[in-house]
């Protein structure tokens, strides 16, 4: 996949290797590979580029059970596949002679991981055939003598393969964002238009349109090769449609726009796109990546996820650890500190040491008298129903004020849950701003110039600016 970008992705919900293998070998691309490999034999023929001579397809065709216009084409992408990911061997370049290869053997015996290994593959295989030009194309484009002009097809491999690849790291993004669809498919117009409309484009012209359509006709036929190896499921464009398309306005129907196509990616295209990822050196988490780390790890680590997706990581961390009390223990050690990620460490401590549940009582009563997890602890312990808890001291209430609010801000930014912190901070407390500023947290004059900038009333907005002014000439001194 092309690197544009090294921004961590949203952690992915993988399903268990084990699971995956199976849906791996059930896909029809890799099972005809697989069928292919086991009928080779010593008769078997194969041409210069290792492809079955055209003589053999059809008894290929046979054994795979197909039949019909198209069968031909289908057992000659099978049995490419078997040779690409290592089902067959080919014994002799010259002869044509063909074994089956030692990754055969995998597809029954190997681990999960190592029949998964084969199977991306068959992907790499899939990907490169579905950045080919169209058959009737190529047909269109040979000159007199049978031979392809490449140059009268407008046809860039490279910009083709990088196109498909932001398609499909657009529907991942999409897959794995907490706000995307999910599990639920999403229309090829708009898979399409995320490549090709820009972002502060208003109305899109008639031009960008033009090619938004044309982009979702290239990738009608791109999904429908990726849907046999596994990658997707996909409904294609109607058929209607596409025979007089030429008469269609370029303008989506939205109120029927299943008919231009609706993908989703498999949870063993999840798997196969995280693999691509992270092969090309992006940051593509899944989640269960932190379960066998340090408390540290784990709550720096979902510090930028979204809630959900770090409440799963911290269900499974917890998981791994049979004693709760001595997780509750590590986990507020790991909170401890004044750098700018301190905040919303512990705010992902107390969010997981809620999932600790009653247990963590003890941990939380040793550190009431901690500075920086003593406010921490009287909320959890308040919180969860335990009496005996401290009231806490005026300094220690604004303390844990300005930390709250950092750690919001840095969870969720300017968000409409901070502003309505903001403004509850500032009504609750008259003189709020002006106990506020001498806070010796590192991040006091940050909070109260972003309330500043938050709270909706002029003069309020004005008075955490001036704190803010003091708070920085305070920390500057």
């Amino acid at each position: 996949m092309s690197d544009s970008s090294r921004s961590p992705l949203p952690p992915v919900r993988l399903h268990p290797e084990a699971e995956l293998a199976r849906d791996a070998l059930s896909t029809p691309l890799l099972a005809r590979a697989a069928r292919l490999a086991r009928w080779a034999g010593p008769d078997t023929r194969v041409d210069a580029g290792g492809g079955l001579v055209d003589e053999q397809l059809p008894a290929a065709a046979e054994v795979l059970g197909l039949s019909g216009d198209d069968a031909a084409a289908y057992a000659g992408e099978a049995w490419r596949v078997a040779v690409d990911t290592g089902l067959v061997e080919i014994v002799d370049e010259e002869a044509g002679t063909v074994a089956a290869g030692a990754d055969l053997a995998v597809l029954t015996g190997g681990s999960p991981q190592d029949v998964l290994g084969v199977w991306l593959g068959a992907v790499e295989t899939v990907l490169a055939d579905a950045s080919v030009p169209d058959l009737d194309d190529l047909v269109d484009a040979m000159d007199a003598g049978g031979e392809v002009d490449l140059s009268s097809l407008d046809w860039d491999p490279e910009a083709e393969a990088e196109f498909l690849d932001g398609v499909l790291g657009n529907l991942y993004l999409l897959t794995v964002s907490e706000d995307g669809p999910g599990d639920a498919p999403v229309p090829l117009p708009a898979l399409a238009a995320s490549m090709i409309v820009p972002s502060d484009m208003g109305e899109p012209t008639n031009d960008v349109l033009e090619q938004v359509s044309d982009a979702m006709m290239r990738l009608d036929d791109q999904f429908r090769l990726l849907e046999p190896v596994g990658l997707v499921e996909y409904q294609p464009v109607d058929e209607a449609l596409m025979a007089d398309a030429e008469e269609q306005s370029t303008a989506v129907d939205d109120t029927d726009v299943t008919r231009y196509g609706m993908v989703r990616l498999t949870p063993l295209g999840r798997y196969g796109l995280r693999a691509r990822l992270l092969e090309a050196g992006f940051e593509a988490p899944a989640v269960g990546d932190l379960a066998d780390k340090g408390a540290d790890a784990l709550l720096d680590g979902t510090a930028g996820y979204p809630q959900s997706a770090a409440q799963a990581e911290t269900e499974q961390w917890l998981a791994a650890r049979p004693e709760p009390l001595a997780a509750a223990r590590e986990l507020l050690a790991a909170a401890r500190g004044l750098d700018a990620g301190a905040p919303l460490r512990r705010l992902r401590c107390q969010q997981a040491l809620s999932l600790v549940g009653a247990e963590a009582e003890p941990a939380l009563r040793e550190v009431l008298d901690d500075p920086e997890l003593g406010g921490l602890a009287r909320v959890w312990l308040s919180e969860a129903g335990f009496a005996d808890v401290p009231a806490p001291s005026q300094d220690l209430v604004f303390w844990l004020t300005v930390d709250t609010v950092a750690a919001q801000l840095a969870a969720e930014g300017n968000s409409d849950e901070l502003r309505e912190l903001v403004q509850g901070l500032a009504a609750q407390h008259s003189g709020f701003f002006a106990a506020a500023w001498r806070v010796d947290h590192p991040a006091t004059a940050d909070v109260l110039e972003a309330m500043g900038r938050l709270h909706p009333d002029k003069k309020v907005a004005k008075e955490a600016r001036k704190a803010a002014f003091k708070a920085r000439s305070q920390q500057g001194g």
